[in-house]
């Protein structure tokens, strides 16, 4: 583009540049303007550079001149976000275990945009990103999407469903037949995304992974169970069908059914080892806390998953059942 042309973005090229350039410890100098609007095609005198710091200054910027030396120096001061609150913004990104890591590292990146060049070296926390459990599925940035859609437009939904195997592929449900609900809501609990949404062929509330939902559409059907939800407690439900566990984090051994590869790889993250014992069970590694709430998950679990080690754990699940069976026993 030629620079005649490119004089009528100036204003838009200044802007940015202050922006980018600049914070409350950060300022910039009317010849690093200058230099700058240059490399984007464009001539600027300083008398016509106070007029337009003049004009962003009616546009809202606060923009703060200064002398500092034998230069004047120029710097934004309030954005529209602060430091702080694009870390809060960049560290739920990061802990988000429905968005896969790419699409974290994505949004981080256009978080990173909304401050100065200096503040965003500050965001650059990325290596975390790749430590945590991340869903697998990039698709559901979009299944959020069309889910509100539907919700917003009183509609029904198909869509398919899937489980984790032994192998860590993806199994569909019911032998590839299309799930049919009515959705109302969207969950975020125990780490994941959830639609909340209507079965009219069983009569009840369900929740489902967005995640693990593939190939959504929306019916032209409108939705039903509005009954139901006009006395939803979303609160109550997820208090009743989500649960977390802290504590300190140990290395446990588990010996599992096969059935249970779905489950260990939702917890635990497609990455984790699973070593075949047989043809019916698998063994596997986990870093978990060992809290009483881990403990009563595995317990939960049932015959199908078994802690065989370290021994300090097999003695706390133990300790464990026996509490539990004097905690009951004595009532009786």
């Amino acid at each position: 583009m030629a620079k005649s042309g490119n004089q009528k973005l100036k204003l838009m090229y200044l802007r940015d540049i202050l922006l980018k350039n600049t914070d409350e410890s950060h300022a910039i100098t009317m010849s690093e303007i200058i230099k700058a609007l240059e490399a984007c095609g464009i001539n600027a005198e300083r008398k016509s550079l106070y007029d337009d710091f003049e004009m962003l200054r009616e546009y809202g910027m606060d923009i703060q001149g200064m002398q500092e030396g034998r230069s004047y120096n120029y710097k934004v001061l309030d954005r529209p976000f602060e430091l702080v609150e694009l870390k809060l913004l960049v560290d739920c990104v990061q802990s988000a275990k429905f968005l896969t890591t790419k699409k974290s590292n994505e949004l981080i990146k256009k978080i990173e945009n909304l401050a100065s060049k200096y503040e965003a070296s500050q965001l650059q926390r990325q290596v975390y990103v790749s430590e945590r459990v991340k869903t697998m599925n990039e698709s559901i940035y979009y299944n959020v999407d069309m889910i509100h859609n539907a919700i917003s437009s009183n509609t029904k939904i198909s869509f398919n469903y899937f489980q984790w195997n032994v192998y860590k592929k993806e199994e569909i449900r019911r032998n590839g037949e299309r799930y049919i609900m009515s959705p109302w809501a969207l969950s975020c609990n125990d780490d994941n995304y959830y639609m909340v949404a209507f079965d009219e062929f069983e009569n009840k509330i369900k929740h489902f992974r967005v995640d693990k939902m593939l190939k959504i559409e929306i019916l032209n059907e409108p939705r039903v169970g509005k009954k139901d939800f006009s006395e939803f407690d979303m609160g109550l439900y997820a208090r009743k069908f989500f649960g977390m566990y802290d504590g300190e984090e140990t290395v446990v051994r588990l010996e599992c059914d096969n059935s249970m590869a779905g489950v260990i790889i939702d917890r635990f993250g497609k990455n984790v080892m699973i070593i075949p014992q047989d043809e019916n069970r698998f063994i596997t590694n986990v870093k978990v806390a060992v809290s009483r709430q881990f403990l009563g998950w595995i317990i939960g679990l049932g015959s199908q998953v078994k802690i065989v080690g370290p021994d300090e754990v097999v003695d706390k699940i133990k300790q464990e059942i026996k509490r539990l069976n004097k905690q009951y026993t004595e009532e009786e």
